[in-house]
């Protein structure tokens, strides 16, 4: 090869060199590097821990580039853009800048267990996100109208933290949101119309309040689990709500139901397995369609207002494993069918107004109420 020719050869490597290295400094999407620094400056920086996260973001190196020196964790990019922001629970202490929107192409933004402060800001740009996780900070305000317009959200996390106010009634336009989770907040009003493609919805711990009302539940073919204990919830149980065709869990304790209608399952291979309807204010007879259920396991129904006997079905199912219907006004002797080794149920029937109920098993551990309140209770009518 003649000298100019070699000259060229080595001009080519070294400018084609020299452009991967620059590339390499520009490489991450500019507004993707703003929202990131923005990101990061709203964060108190002695709450950064030099071992963190955070603490290995050196904006004089590329967030995107690899392999990693520095941004060693926290993000995840997607050739040139950031797609996944993911921070360690390091007692990170801030705000959430509004610059976050900036991450156009985000799909999981996961910020839990820190200690953020301050509104949720709107993040109507973030048109890919699919995962929002904000549990465990210390977020008020309200719930961002915003988010009912991020389409592509399929779980939504928001619990443990001072939210107030109503969700907005827009939340069921989120027509792929699978999971919502608002419990532990401040949250006031009633139940919207939930999204049709729901499997689990947790509110728990809150003020909502009012009836559970079917328009809420429309459409929903495929809610799994439904947890809304600790809240104000009151009036009649319809039957409309143990009919959902995939229901499984159902945790309405610590509300102010009064009565509770259990149908017959119009499906055979119904799903439920778990019940919890304890302290609340329901009146009546025991269902006896609970038993009914083919796959229950678990049934709690109790410190409410009940009377009369317990079904001898509740004794004959084998399925269920946990019941506890303490706290009632339960008379009659109990089905013997508990205690004879027909089933092994754990749980207790305790603080009723039974007879015969054997002290020697766990079921019969907690007493009877005293004679004279069940007197009362029934009138001075005979409790058997």
């Amino acid at each position: 090869m003649s000298s100019s020719k070699l000259f060229f050869f080595f001009l080519f490597i070294f400018l084609s060199f020299s452009y991967v290295k620059i590339s390499a400094k520009s490489f991450t999407f500019s507004s993707d590097i703003t929202a990131l620094q923005a990101f990061k400056a709203a964060i108190k920086t002695s709450s950064i821990k030099p071992f963190s996260c955070l603490g290995s973001w050196n904006f004089t190196n590329d967030p995107c580039s690899i392999p990693r020196t520095y941004f060693s964790c926290g993000l995840l990019c997607t050739g040139n853009r950031v797609t996944q922001l993911t921070l360690d629970p390091a007692d990170y202490v801030g705000t959430l800048t509004p610059l976050l929107s900036k991450l156009t192409q985000l799909i999981t933004l996961d910020l839990s267990t820190n200690k953020f402060y301050g509104p949720i800001p709107p993040l109507y740009a973030l048109t890919d996100l699919q995962t929002l996780v904000l549990r465990f900070n210390s977020f008020s305000g309200s719930v961002p109208p915003s988010l009912t317009s991020l389409k592509s959200l399929e779980t939504v996390d928001l619990s443990h933290n001072y939210l107030m106010g109503s969700l907005p009634n827009s939340v069921s336009s989120l027509g792929n949101l699978k999971r919502l989770d608002l419990s532990y907040n401040k949250l006031t009003g009633s139940l919207p119309k939930l999204p049709a493609n729901l499997i689990e919805l947790a509110i728990k711990a809150n003020h909502l309040s009012g009836f559970l009302y079917k328009s809420s539940f429309d459409g929903l073919t495929q809610i799994e689990v439904v947890e809304l204990s600790e809240n104000s919830f009151s009036g009649t149980l319809e039957a409309w709500f143990f009919l959902l065709p995939a229901l499984q869990q159902v945790d309405l304790a610590n509300n102010s139901f009064t009565r509770v209608d259990i149908p017959k399952p119009t499906n055979k291979n119904s799903d439920l397995v778990a019940v919890d309807l304890g302290f609340n204010k329901i009146e009546g007879y025991l269902p006896v369609n609970f038993a009914d259920y083919p796959q229950l396991a678990s049934l709690s129904l109790r410190y409410n207002r009940l009377r009369g006997p317990i079904p001898g079905e509740y004794s004959k199912k084998e399925s269920l494993k946990r019941l506890f219907l303490d706290g009632n006004f339960l008379n009659g002797s109990p089905p013997a069918g508990f205690f004879n080794g027909a089933t092994s149920v754990s749980g207790s029937l305790g603080d009723n107004c039974l007879q015969k109920c054997p002290v020697s098993s766990q079921l019969c551990l907690k007493s009877q109420k005293p004679s004279s309140i069940c007197q009362q209770a029934y009138r001075g009518k005979p409790m058997s």
